[in-house]
């Protein structure tokens, strides 16, 4: 992979001296204040983390290096990847190496379905993601090299090697997950190397396999999941835990576990279970009047509408239209992408003006359509769907935790006070 290391190994240095300057030049600049808002409300807005491999812009969305959707949604998940950590997209040669390399990689060892295969089927997918590569955590390179004693300028490439075994195997060790939990527990194994990612996962997922648009729809789905800045509760906890030098698979399995939670990546689940509701109610060809009177009630009841507003995003999220561009050309007639559209065409105008438009942000985010193309194309547990948005993610995560660790960065360890604290400097004792 002596591409791919070059490529890493230039963009660290190049990073470093910008950050060189930046310290040497700027070390006691502000670059902004903290709020009461601030701490209470999360850290929201607060800028407080360097991040590398993708940006957020409030009104044009996800930014990779400086590609924006959809300069990016027709590429491959192995393109992402060399995208998010080298900053740039890869020739022809050194794509047919990195795919090389995982495809030597993408074995899963035997004593992870062991595990799996033993655990109840009450279990949710997403912890046996995290099991699975918690359970490989034994054969991480970086944990071998580190007791060895390799010096402080090799971990970046450790890491690398870590997060290149790692991505190898999650198309399989999903796939493997799907069918003990939702099928009949055998376990495919693919006879055909040269699969890249998505069509590896697509085939061993082992239905709908022959359906090139299945396929188109498992890729794009890795591409728009991959990366989301660093402040988001899955890429910081990663961050967060590589930064004590956890190696990778610990640092994946903990972004994960942050992901699973349902105001992060559960929310497509939570998405999908809406529309059914609707469905349920009205029957899965719903009239808009009927979509916008099941807006309302939920609104009444003192719920919120799963799938709009997000935490940076001031628009409509470029993802959700880079899927529903796809579900037009693929599935136009799918019920549930036709009660996404009914939603779209309601929601935003609602929470404009309910109880007085308090809403920062009426848009849809991805996840209103995620999980609905999937549902279209057979995947039916929508219980998988978060192990789907974990596969792209992951990229993400090794892609910032190889940078971090190329750059030095140390150990993020932010100061906490208590509310005692916090009176003590807003309401100082009266001078005597």
């Amino acid at each position: 992979m002596e591409k791919l290391l070059a490529k890493v190994k230039q963009r660290i240095e190049s990073l470093a001296v910008e950050l060189e300057h930046l310290y040497n030049d700027h070390p006691d600049a502000v670059i902004g204040e903290i709020t009461i808002k601030n701490i209470l409300g999360g850290m929201r807005g607060m800028k407080s983390l360097v991040c590398n491999t993708s940006f957020v812009d409030p009104y044009k969305g996800l930014f990779i290096s400086n590609l924006e959707i959809p300069d990016f949604e027709d590429k491959t998940p192995e393109e992402i990847f060399f995208l998010l950590v080298t900053g740039s997209l890869p020739d022809e040669a050194e794509l047919a190496e990195l795919k090389t390399e995982l495809s030597k990689r993408s074995q899963v060892p035997e004593y992870v379905w062991t595990t799996l295969k033993s655990a109840p089927k009450t279990i949710h997918p997403m912890t046996l993601f995290s099991m699975g590569i918690m359970a490989m955590e034994g054969d991480s390179v970086f944990k071998q090299k580190y007791d060895e004693g390799i010096p402080k300028d090799d971990y970046w490439k450790y890491t690398l090697e870590d997060s290149l075994n790692l991505i190898a195997k999650l198309p399989a060790l999903a796939a493997g997950i799907y069918r003990i939990l939702f099928m009949n527990g055998e376990v495919i194994e693919s006879s055909e190397s040269e699969l890249d990612l998505a069509s590896t996962l697509t085939y061993r997922l082992g239905f709908n396999r022959h359906n090139p648009s299945f396929a188109d729809l498992n890729r794009l789905y890795l591409v728009l999941h991959c990366d989301h800045e660093g402040g988001n509760v899955s890429a910081f906890t990663s961050r967060v835990v590589n930064s004590a030098l956890s190696n990778i698979y610990l640092a994946a399995s903990a972004g994960l576990n942050g992901l699973a939670g349902p105001l992060h990546g559960l929310a497509n689940q939570v998405c999908l279970k809406f529309i059914t509701n609707i469905h349920d109610e009205y029957g899965n060809r719903p009239s808009v009047d009927q979509v916008r009177e099941f807006v309302m009630r939920t609104l009444d009841e003192g719920k919120v509408i799963p799938g709009y507003g997000h935490a940076v995003l001031r628009v409509t999220d470029p993802r959700f239209t880079s899927f529903m561009k796809f579900g037009d050309q693929h599935c136009s007639d799918s019920p549930y992408l036709q009660t996404v559209k009914k939603l779209f065409e309601v929601v935003p105008d609602i929470l404009k003006t309910y109880k007085g438009g308090k809403v920062a942000n009426p848009w849809p985010n991805v996840d209103a359509i995620s999980g609905s193309l999937l549902y279209h194309y057979g995947m039916t547990h929508y219980e998988f769907y978060t192990v789907m948005f974990g596969i792209s993610r992951v990229l993400g995560f090794c892609a910032q935790n190889t940078i971090a660790r190329g750059l030095h960065q140390p150990i993020i360890r932010p100061k906490s006070v208590t509310n005692s604290w916090l009176k003590n400097y807003l309401e100082p004792h009266p001078v005597s």
